[in-house]
């Protein structure tokens, strides 16, 4: 399977696939060319190589570029991933998207929602609202074919001169020394070598570079059986996510149903453990149990295949100059759109510190952060999706009993609400990390300490409508509230956006989500989570809390 289109879950060989799909892949071919490294007389010398060119990947060496860094990005394939694979892509992954170039253009494509509904049988035990705040520039959540989102970053790689994008070049070797890895990488032309001061390991959950360091996953494979069916279907249809517990349909198993673009819809059905995979592949049979579900509505196969998923993860991400992020490193189920979105957060996390580390601005050991970083949010992950998937996939009677009474009590009481689980959807990880600096005093609001800052309606300088996002930069950043003095002065190598002097904040938003008095500072990191903040300035603080969040002070930078 190619690297970019590898996935966390286990999938049924063969995939069917409609003849239009087939056709639709084919327009996302890209041809082999000759890299000069091949020609070279000694083996070249690269700051970074990422191995994998689906998302995390892709994501990876955009954020890398942008930071100054030359990156060369190989992939096994010669086309982007087939089928609509992930479709949910959350409102933090939107947001990194949107500072990587290509945010916009994928909320406009796609299917924007933020409702979800959940039934038993035919009723209906609640809905919930996945962003109830209003006044952020990205929404809860798209629906988007994976193939669309790879697409648009591999066009935005394209365009940026630091991303050196190699199509049919595998990695079949690897040496790791003290300062480098030797790569061995086979082509079309033959097999050539590479060096590379750091080696990003990208490419999914049957990751080649995992193969060649002899890693194994810890964790546990889930035993029951899923079919995906992507069907074409014109249909009035709410856009909301909607998940059933032993609907009529489908009498003692669950189903999931998503709106994608094109008319296209996701549905996933419970199989159970003992299903035949080839005879689930099956259009005739796969057609006769959407029959069930969809009445007399008209509608086409587009992509079919039945999966089992697994929870697991490497004990370490990172292994002497490789680093694994995205499904290389970690795979958790698909309830809930925690894989690929994880895999991109894992992109931003790890992009801001290499690239601080490549410039000399860091020490390595401020790599060893993004370590400690994504496992934490990796564990989160996979708690969220074993809980998941035991709610969904009860173990014994009793355990289904006990689901069933839950179900039952929902509508009229909140405590067992909050015990369903039908997949915790995605949100980014609030960091417990020693990067950042502890409060001084409480502070309210709906932004955490160690999370992305909450993004704000803002007026521009010039006038304009925008958002607090937009106008943070690539690196620290101090975020002040004007307080009738002059704007204060950032410490070095800290950039300074004042609210009420380079922004304004005419709602009040941004000052109610971090419970901001006049006068107060918040110190952001490179990847915009919130790492310091104080209701008053003080440089000497601020200065110390940027080292802190650079690595130093630790004893790892």
């Amino acid at each position: 399977m190619s690297s970019s289109t590898a996935q966390a879950v286990t999938r049924s060989t063969p995939i069917w696939r409609s003849a239009d799909h087939r056709v639709t892949s084919d327009r996302y071919r890209f041809a082999y060319r000759r890299a000069s490294d091949q020609d070279a007389r000694a083996v070249a010398r690269r700051p970074v190589v990422v191995v994998g060119a689906g998302p995390v990947g892709l994501a990876t060496s955009i954020d890398l570029a942008l930071r100054g860094v030359a990156v060369v990005l190989i992939d096994d394939a010669d086309r982007i991933g087939e089928g609509s694979r992930g479709i949910c892509w959350s409102k933090r992954t939107l947001e990194i998207c949107d500072r990587l170039g290509v945010g916009e253009s994928l909320v406009a494509q796609g299917v924007t929602w933020k409702i979800g509904k959940l039934f038993h049988g035919d009723d209906l035990v609640f809905s919930f609202d996945l962003l109830p705040e209003d006044g952020h520039k990205m929404p809860a959540f798209i629906n988007l074919q994976q193939y669309y989102l790879e697409k648009a970053l591999v066009e935005r790689a394209d365009a940026i001169d630091a991303v050196d994008l190699r199509w049919k070049n595998r990695l079949v070797g690897l040496r790791q020394h003290n300062d480098h890895v030797l790569l061995t990488i086979d082509t079309p032309d033959g097999p050539y070598s590479l060096e590379a001061d750091w080696l990003i390991a990208a490419d999914g959950a049957r990751s080649s570079t995992r193969d060649l360091l002899g890693l194994n996953f810890s964790g546990v494979t889930f035993e029951d059986k899923f079919l995906i069916a992507d069907i074409r279907m014109a249909a009035d249809l709410p856009t909301e996510r909607r998940f059933w517990f032993d609907p009529p349909f489908h009498a003692g198993q669950s189903a999931l149903m998503h709106r994608q673009p094109d008319n296209v819809w996701r549905i996933d059905l419970q199989l159970g453990p003992d299903a035949d995979v080839a005879e689930e592949q099956k259009p005739e049979r796969v057609t006769a149990r959407l029959k069930r579900m969809l009445g007399e509505r008209p509608f086409e196969l587009e992509w079919i295949s039945v999966y089992r998923f697994n929870c697991r993860r490497l004990d370490r991400f990172i292994h002497g100059r490789v680093i694994f992020v995205g499904d290389a490193a970690h795979q958790v189920s698909p309830f809930g759109a925690r894989g690929a979105n994880s895999g991109i957060q894992d992109a931003e996390n790890l992009a801001w510190k290499l690239a601080l580390v490549l410039k000399g601005e860091a020490s390595e050991g401020l790599i060893g952060s993004y370590e400690t970083e994504r496992i934490q949010a990796a564990d989160e992950n996979i708690t969220h999706s074993t809980r998941s998937t035991d709610f969904i996939a009860p173990h014994s009677a009793a355990e289904r009993a006990l689901r069933n009474a839950v179900l039952a009590l929902a509508p009229k009481a909140e405590f067992a609400r909050r015990m369903i689980n039908s997949g915790r959807l995605s949100v980014a990880t609030v960091y417990e990390s020693s990067l950042s600096t502890a409060d001084e005093s409480p502070f309210g609001g709906s932004a955490r300490l160690g999370a992305p800052l909450p993004d704000c309606p803002i007026r521009n300088a010039d006038g304009s409508a925008g958002y607090l996002l937009e106008n943070l930069g690539d690196g620290f950043t101090m975020l002040t509230f004007k307080n009738g003095a002059p704007p204060p002065i950032a410490p070095e190598g800290v950039a300074r956006l004042s609210v009420g002097v380079d922004i304004d904040d005419p709602d009040g938003a941004v000052a109610r989500r971090l419970d901001a008095t006049p006068g107060a500072v918040c110190l952001l990191r490179p990847d915009h989570h919130l790492c310091a903040r104080w209701r008053s300035y003080d440089r000497g603080k601020i200065g110390a809390a940027r080292d802190r969040a650079n690595g130093r002070n630790l004893g790892i930078a």
